[in-house]
């Protein structure tokens, strides 16, 4: 026997987008800022920033969906500047596209000096676009 228990439809809340505010982070020093938070586009080029730093399946906070494999594939022994540049819009794309406020990643473009390799690339967001540029 079922029960039928009416639900009148102004009582269903519609779903509404997180907001993004979160803190803010001090990449460089590797710490969270005492004071202060950061909202909207500055909060998605952070997250974008610490997705493309944190390695994949390393971290046991986060789950499988979160991080890039950057650093492996650029320390691989057979790592051409042929093939980073093949795969890194992948990598990038995957690390980034997990986050409901990033849209599209486009507009690659790589540069190598001696042991490092300079990514820019372009990220549509909900909040506008932005241009990222990271060192590898």
């Amino acid at each position: 026997m079922s029960v039928f228990i009416p639900i009148p439809i102004e009582d269903i809340e519609i779903a509404a987008e997180q907001p993004s505010k979160t803190y803010k982070l001090d990449v460089e020093r590797g710490r969270i800022f005492p004071v202060g938070t950061c909202d909207g586009l500055e909060a998605v080029n952070q997250f974008i920033k610490k997705a493309l730093l944190t390695p994949r399946f390393r971290c046991l906070i986060y789950d499988n969906q979160y991080g890039s494999e950057i650093k492996q594939t650029i320390i691989a022994d057979d790592a051409t500047t042929e093939y980073i540049e093949t795969e890194m819009p992948r990598i990038v794309k995957d690390a980034c596209l997990c986050d409901s406020r990033v849209l599209d990643i486009y507009d690659f473009s790589f540069s190598f000096e001696k042991e490092r390799a300079f990514i820019r690339f372009t990220a549509n967001t909900i909040f506008g676009e932005t241009v990222v540029e990271e060192v590898i």
